[in-house]
């Protein structure tokens, strides 16, 4: 119980679960539009915006959700098709990968990058939710709470064009309109959720709780509730191994919470299908 006596504690504990709850609700949608590619290459794009902030002397968060964004867009724009996409996110994620190597560099020739500049790109990459400051978990239940509300405000239509593109597009949905919001609030939620668990590991909060759902109910809307559920039970719980073993990665603990979660999901079907053939 004494996890909850330190504010730093308290702090990533709040972000943490706002942190899973809005990447709980967006996972399915991303999982239903095989967007998996297009949140990973946002995430590291994500970093290389906040070394490019930091080498000109602004707040990393700032490049970071500057890079998500533009990122989101230009992938919206210039990947209408599934196959376009892709090229259009490896294209992408190899310049901004490209260019984030020539930020390091900088950092290293010409001795432009202090320690601090080093540590935050660290965070950026791999997390920092214990580091996170009061105006950090503050700003991170602000850009939790607009996602929210915008997935909220889109989630029907987004839902339709999810399923069945096609159908969607017919009955008058503007299936290309919401694909761009959409792909605008992945990049909102990989600058909201890298503070947490990092631009590498983000993937895994987004997919792994959202395939345990999908794998034991086929309600959408009840999937998107347990994938919230799981993932922010993830949290917690990689958080507070993290606090109890100290040298393991809080962002590790995290992912392999959520990963166990799926593996649970994945078995326990078979484990009952299997109990009922033995009955």
């Amino acid at each position: 119980m004494s996890l909850w006596h330190y504010a730093f504690v308290q702090q990533a504990l709040v972000a943490g679960a706002v942190t899973a709850i809005v990447a709980g609700f967006v996972g399915p949608f991303v999982t239903a539009r095989n967007m998996g590619f297009a949140v990973h290459g946002l995430a590291e794009v994500g970093f290389t915006g906040a070394a490019g902030a930091i080498l000109v002397g602004l707040p990393a968060e700032l490049g970071l959700l500057a890079a998500c964004f533009a990122a989101a867009l230009a992938i919206g724009v210039l990947g209408v098709r599934l196959r376009e996409r892709d090229i259009a996110i490896g294209t992408i994620l190899a310049f901004g990968l490209g260019l984030g190597v020539l930020f390091l560099s900088i950092f290293t020739t010409n001795g432009s990058g202090s320690g601090d500049n080093g540590a935050a790109g660290v965070r950026v990459l791999f997390g920092s939710i214990f580091g996170l400051s009061a105006a950090d978990v503050r700003m991170s239940v602000i850009l939790a709470a607009v996602a929210v509300v915008a997935l909220a405000a889109m989630a029907r239509p987004l839902l339709f064009a999810s399923l069945d593109r096609s159908v969607a597009a017919a009955q008058g949905v503007p299936v290309r309109a919401v694909g761009l919001v959409f792909l605008g609030l992945v990049g909102l939620v990989a600058a909201q959720a890298t503070q947490a668990v990092g631009a590498l590991l983000l993937l895994g909060l987004l997919a792994a709780p959202a395939g345990a759902a999908h794998r034991l109910t086929t309600r959408p809307w009840a999937g998107v509730g347990l994938s919230a559920l799981f993932a922010l039970g993830s949290v917690w719980l990689g958080l507070s191994l993290a606090y109890v073993f100290p040298t393991l990665p809080p962002s590790t603990m995290v992912i392999s919470a959520a990963v166990g979660i799926y593996a649970a999901a994945m078995t326990l079907p078979g484990l009952a299908r299997l109990t009922r053939v033995k009955a």
